[in-house]
């Protein structure tokens, strides 16, 4: 396994921060990728998925104004969704870390230090 952690990140969102917080105070080597800027491709994004042991739906932010107008109500396959997430990473659920080939989504932010063990 690797020693280092990736975290999907976003500066503008607390759980976010607090998430990197927590993993650079308990002394783990980060990876910060800013997936806004960075977005993981789809094929990254099936992977991460996979690792978090989810469906693509369950990464989805509802919250966000992009599924308000495009997605909500709609039925979507995971195919679909994967497409969804990768067209528009602000869907995508955040932070996610990644170790090796273990994924949390960080909410709350303190999951994240499941990846220390």
């Amino acid at each position: 396994m690797s020693d280092s952690i990736t975290l999907l990140h976003n500066p503008r969102c607390s759980k976010s921060r607090t998430a990197l917080n927590l993993l650079l105070d308990a002394g783990a080597d980060v990876n910060v990728v800013l997936y806004l800027d960075t977005p993981p491709s789809r094929d990254t994004l099936a992977r991460i998925v996979t690792q978090l042991g989810i469906t693509p739906d369950a990464l989805i932010r509802r919250s966000e104004d992009v599924f308000k107008t495009d997605y909500q109500g709609k039925t979507l396959n995971a195919d679909a969704w994967l497409d969804a997430l990768a067209a528009h990473p602000k869907l995508i659920e955040r932070p996610i870390a990644i170790r090796g080939a273990r994924a949390v989504i960080g909410r709350p932010p303190e999951k994240v230090l499941e990846l220390l063990d």
